[in-house]
């Protein structure tokens, strides 16, 4: 969340990806930053450890959404 804000206030598109688990504290960061509706984007938890297999699963998933979340049009 911290990274995509520091993109955000440099004016580079950004996305947060934030699994589900750190979804709460995800908006307690945006909020406490003045920046509530920074895009993001909500993975499954736990994606960490899970495995090269699994992470490309996650990441054809969420593609999209994160091009949507950035303002891609297609």
């Amino acid at each position: 969340m911290r990274d995509a804000i520091k993109a955000a206030r440099l004016e580079t598109p950004a996305v947060a990806l934030v699994t589900t688990k750190f979804s709460p504290q995800g908006d307690f960061v945006s909020r406490s930053a003045g920046m509530p509706d920074i895009p993001r984007v909500i993975l499954p938890h736990p994606v960490a450890g899970t495995g090269e297999k699994a992470m490309k699963m996650v990441a054809d998933d969420i593609a999209d959404e994160v091009l949507q979340a950035l303002g891609a049009t297609g």
